[in-house]
């Protein structure tokens, strides 16, 4: 990190998220710096490695497959090849079809081992690159949906709350190694991912989210919500007693 906090490596673990590359902007517009892109190998890589270089970034790209574990230590070595990473953001997960996730075996896995045991897998192995360098900040991109799951997107939910625990755990594991972990949990995002679905109340943008997360990393805060006032509304959702939480229509 420079003199005033600003990252001089920044790691996109998702290099093609939305809100990702809307983070790696918003550093971009203040000053360049190096970015690694991890993802798969898709034109959308190649055309958000474009982008970046177009505004002054150095840009590398490493490929990434979250349901290819036995390759995850491989790409984190890659991705810190030349030196340290200053921000490493965990930027991939897929929403996937509700109610298919609760009735397919296979889908609900494949839910499962991207939204969780994937940033799982590669949140340990980020956590021995941080440690060994001293410093630096992980940023886990979860879900509001994962603080207390509805019936609507229950499996998904799951998913991120469990991603979410882990990295919160994880930051108190790394707090003496001079380590920061930022968990940032956004309601709906309007984004390819949520593309052609109804916005949400409190609906907000990936430029939005990175606004959020890029002072908080410079502030170095644990979690953020987004926008902030989802914070005050899973406070009072999670009083909600059960018999009508259940009932609620969303």
């Amino acid at each position: 990190m420079d003199a005033v906090g600003a990252p001089q490596t920044l790691l996109l673990l998702g290099g093609t998220s939305d809100i990702a590359l809307a983070v790696a902007r918003k550093y971009a517009s203040a000053q360049p710096l190096k970015v690694i892109l991890a993802a798969r190998a898709t034109e959308r890589r190649s055309a958000a490695a474009a982008e970046l270089e177009g505004l002054g970034c150095t840009v590398s790209e490493v490929d990434f497959s979250a349901r290819a574990s036995a390759t995850h230590a491989q790409t984190i070595e890659e991705c810190f090849a030349d030196g340290d990473v200053d921000v490493a953001v965990v930027a991939f997960g897929i929403l996937g079809e509700a109610e298919q996730a609760w009735t397919d075996a296979d889908h609900a896995l494949e839910l499962a081992e991207i939204n969780f045991v994937a940033p799982m897998h590669t949140g340990v192995l980020l956590a021995e690159r941080m440690k060994a360098q001293r410093h630096g900040t992980i940023v886990a991109l979860s879900s509001v949906a994962g603080e207390r799951v509805r019936r609507s997107n229950f499996v998904y939910g799951s998913t991120k709350s469990g991603m979410d625990d882990f990295y919160t755990g994880l930051g108190y594991a790394l707090d003496e190694f001079g380590v920061n972990v930022l968990v940032v949990r956004p309601g709906f995002v309007r984004s390819k991912m949520t593309e052609g679905l109804k916005a949400a109340p409190l609906a907000t943008t990936p430029e939005q989210v990175a606004e959020l997360t890029v002072a908080a990393v410079r502030t170095g805060k644990e979690q953020v919500w987004a926008p902030k006032l989802f914070q005050l509304v899973m406070i009072i959702l999670k009083l909600v007693p059960r018999p009508i939480f259940r009932k609620l229509p969303f």
